[in-house]
């Protein structure tokens, strides 16, 4: 087996263009929620939501591509590009290197908001006419499928390998991150572009989560809660996150920058509840990577925790580590980025795993902002200001719709 290690990471968010600059807002518990500006949410009753501030895909598409592609894609070229830049992959010597390089990318939504428009158009001009729907745009189903991001990541950064693209509603990066994984750590794959995608802010999926009860209405930047007890659902995000995984050898003949090292990933089903969470299936997932990494609940030094701010969500991950972690639950420090960054849906994953391990690197945990008063079924020990620790290895969970689990874990640097 391969050691399977992590040495390029690239993200837009609702905390910043860059990796960076969201890691600076998030050790600042800076909060990327606001009112939404994408379209006219006058007439909903939920305002808000975790937009990208400023970002401009002509960076990196050409106008033509922009015009032709969902943002998702933007996101997903956007943030792999940057950690194709991050391990030091654009230059000549690794041209081979990347040519037989891999993707894998995760998308829950895909390209929902530009089918939405493209319906929305249709029916309108048709009205307008009192004659049957206008012809859609040749590009609409190409541009919104959600395997698009990681073909189109393929495309533009010239990758040969495998290319997959994840559908699994929330845990979509993380088991993008974890499938990477594999084709690494079993000889497969040397080098692989992994990680998620999501630009869901449109009417339809706001009022779609909206009226599953899932969405907060507290409509002002502390809306999104984990674990507190005044909690009331998620805030609606976009972003993306990919990170470059690499066979261990071959990224210290490169000479780069190693972050982390990935040593388990579990994935299980709760074959239980279309949206209500099971703790077993959750709790079993994060056994199997535990297993799978050859440690026991003591050795994790943190968690970054699935933590929507949903309260059957905060509740039932709460009981799935203590089930999984025995009496080692209460003396872990755990965290949610949510807080800050709202839900990300598949992006929020990989954003989170990526964070973890500059985590580790840095012995610091990030803060769970708007914490304010503890569910008094959720008693973990969570991070409400940035807590300096030594972390040798660090979990993230992702959980999803129709009880899909995927877990990550990670180990600090070392030789």
């Amino acid at each position: 087996m391969k050691r399977v290690v992590v040495t390029g990471i690239g993200a837009v968010s609702p905390l910043g263009n860059t990796f960076q600059s969201a890691w600076t807002a998030a050790k600042a518990g800076i909060s990327g929620i606001g009112s939404i500006t994408r379209f006219d949410a006058t007439h909903m009753r939920w305002k808000i939501a975790g937009e990208l501030k400023g970002f401009d895909p002509g960076r990196f598409l050409s106008p033509k591509e922009v015009r032709r592609l969902d943002p998702f894609v933007h996101y997903a070229v956007a943030a792999a590009m940057m950690a194709a830049e991050d391990a030091e992959l654009f230059g000549k010597a690794e041209s081979h290197q990347v040519k037989n390089s891999a993707v894998v990318l995760g998308s829950s939504r895909g390209g929902i908001s530009t089918m939405e428009q493209a319906v929305i158009l249709s029916y309108e001009t048709a009205s307008a006419r009192g004659k049957r729907k206008r012809s859609v745009s040749p590009y609409l189903m190409p541009a919104t499928t959600t395997s698009m991001a990681s073909s189109y990541v393929a495309q533009k950064l010239g990758l040969q390998g495998s290319c997959l693209g994840i559908s699994n509603a929330c845990a979509s990066g993380t088991n993008a991150i974890g499938e990477a994984f594999r084709l690494v750590k079993h000889g497969l794959e040397s080098l692989v572009f992994c990680g998620g995608a999501e630009a869901p802010l449109c009417s339809i999926c706001i009022e779609g989560y909206g009226s599953a009860g899932a969405l907060s209405e507290r409509n002002d930047s502390t809306a999104s809660r984990p674990f507190d007890r005044t909690r009331d659902g998620f805030v609606l995000s976009e972003g993306a996150c990919v990170l470059v995984l690499e066979e261990h050898s071959q990224a210290c003949k490169r000479g780069v920058r190693i972050y982390g090292e990935i040593v388990g990933y579990g994935n299980t089903s709760d074959a239980f509840h279309q949206t209500i969470p099971s703790p077993e299936g959750e709790a079993r997932a994060i056994r199997n990577a535990l297993t799978e990494a050859g440690l026991r609940p003591g050795d994790i030094g943190c968690i970054n925790a699935h933590g929507t701010a949903t309260v059957i969500g905060d509740r039932v991950e709460t009981r799935a580590l203590k089930v999984a972690l025995g009496s080692s639950a209460y003396s872990i420090p755990v965290t949610s980025l949510k807080s800050m960054t709202g839900h990300m849906l598949a992006s929020s994953g990989a954003f989170e795993a990526a964070m973890s391990i500059v985590s580790m690197n840095e012995g610091v945990i990030l803060p769970t902002v708007n914490l304010e008063e503890k569910d008094a079924e959720c008693d973990l020990d969570y991070v409400t200001e940035l807590r300096e620790k030594t972390i040798e290895y660090a979990v993230s969970n992702s959980f999803g719709f129709g009880g899909v689990n995927a877990i990550l874990i990670f180990r600090g640097v070392r030789s």
